[in-house]
């Protein structure tokens, strides 16, 4: 039995912390410094994968660092990273560590909403009302990275 507002003494039911937007962004602009470098470029294109070791150093929390490289005309979806099937709750968070890409907003039946572009050295937040396409409209390979939070 635990009394209410006082700590139950059982390690798994503590509350955590949840991290904040600005917290998210900056762990976004840091990952994406340190894939300024191709050599950290992630070895397959157009699929999100776990960002390498030392752009993932200083996110720390319950933050979860992806990256992605897209070829020139190539897109790929912002799925949601949730768990057994279902979406998960939180904030996407986007940085562009090379190369230039638009966010392209779109309903359910895939009618456009909007088209922004993911500008360098800027942070873009996702809400998870839309569905979400991240394309590559530049002549080289665009490298993005993407910072979730729970």
């Amino acid at each position: 039995m635990a009394l209410a507002g006082q700590p139950s003494g059982y390690t798994h039911l503590r509350p955590r912390g949840v991290p904040t937007v600005g917290q998210l962004a900056t762990a976004a602009r840091e990952a994406a410094t340190v894939l300024g470098r191709p050599a950290l470029w992630p070895p397959w294109r157009r699929r999100w994968q776990l960002a390498p070791r030392p752009a993932r150093r200083r996110a720390g929390g319950r933050m979860r660092v992806t990256v992605v490289a897209l070829e020139p005309n190539d897109f790929v979806a912002l799925p949601r990273l949730g768990g057994h099937g279902r979406p998960a709750p939180g904030t996407d968070v986007l940085h562009l560590a090379h190369g230039h890409a638009h966010t392209v907003v779109s309903t359910p039946d895939g009618e456009m909403r909007a088209v922004q572009e993911l500008g360098a050295g800027r942070v873009r937040v996702l809400g998870e009302a839309s569905r979400h396409r991240l394309i590559n409209t530049g002549a080289d390979t665009a490298v993005v990275v993407r910072v979730t939070g729970p």
